[in-house]
């Protein structure tokens, strides 16, 4: 049994659920008691902390921990020297792409980004904020927000704030526009540079990564199986979405063949009444934990 461990910075917060999910169906249990910030792992390879995602990159980068999972924007805020080893949406959690934007009230004379030039604005993406607007030399005064950034535009306590947003709709509903976009982030697993230099941890890293992007790529889709006879294989095939083929395999003593494939779930519905059609009986739909594609392309 390898002595080795690595550390592994779980985000605190709105994706802490969410994270701890992924990592289940990707093969790790995680447990969390209410009052402990070091939540336990049935993986002796592994210990885990729970860090905001604000300051996981700083973490990271220092060595505290090897490798954490925050968005894009946080590692933009700290200027966090890491790695970026996986690319996570998580779809059908709340870790969608986000987008930080310039808004202001939908009366204000700001029109453009430019016209912030002098303009206070209120954000909790200081750094990011301040040199977006220092690259485009526009002069402008940024003060970090402790919450309740929309109210202090609307109380009139600032001038613009730059939020955090997926639609929208929340901004609107304060009675503000968005007039430009400055970033779009979502989930990143990030890693210690140093650790990346080990050969053991970069594989464990390597192991996480091809595991949870495996787990969110299952999340849309599901397994479909069901018997076709011989009459029908090519045509039933030929309707059938795959990641490659289907696999069909022939039945015992019989003109009737076994077919199993992957689909969106979106298509099902679809997809399952012309296969009673075309001749297929039954049908099962079942769910994925994991979807690892592997190859070349």
């Amino acid at each position: 049994m390898s002595t080795k461990t690595l550390k592994l910075g779980i985000p605190k917060g709105s994706l802490q659920d969410s994270t701890i999910e992924i990592f289940r169906r990707a093969g790790w249990k995680i447990s969390v008691s209410s009052r402990n910030y070091f939540p336990s792992v049935d993986d002796a390879e592994l210990t885990c902390a729970l860090v905001r995602a604000q300051e996981m990159a700083r973490y990271v980068e220092s060595g505290v921990l090897d490798v954490g999972l925050t968005g894009i924007d946080w590692v933009l805020e700290n200027e966090s020297d890491v790695a970026l080893v996986g690319d996570l949406v998580y779809s059908k959690a709340t870790a969608r792409k986000v987008r930080w934007v310039l808004a202001v009230p939908a009366d204000s004379r700001i029109e453009t980004i430019q016209d912030c030039a002098g303009k206070r604005i209120s954000t909790e993406l200081v750094g990011f904020t301040r040199r977006y607007f220092a690259e485009r030399n526009i002069p402008v005064e940024v003060e970090f927000s402790w919450g309740a950034t929309e109210a202090k535009v609307v109380e009139g306590l600032v001038d613009a704030i730059v939020e955090v947003t997926e639609t929208g709709s929340t901004i609107r509903a304060h009675g503000l526009k968005i007039i430009h976009e400055l970033l779009e982030s979502n989930t990143k697993v990030i890693a210690n540079r140093d650790s990346m230099t080990d050969a053991w941890k970069q594989r464990k890293i390597e192991q996480i990564v091809t595991l949870l992007s495996g787990a969110l790529a299952a999340e849309t889709m599901v397994g479909l199986k069901m018997n076709v006879p011989a009459s029908k294989l090519d045509t039933i095939v030929g309707k059938l979405p795959s990641i490659t083929s289907p696999t069909v395999s022939k039945l015992y003593r019989s003109d009737w063949f076994s077919l199993e494939t992957v689909v969106a779930e979106s298509e099902v519905r679809e997809i399952i009444p012309v296969l009673l059609v075309d001749g297929a009986v039954g049908i099962i739909e079942y769910p994925l934990n994991k979807l690892v594609a592997g190859g070349n392309g």
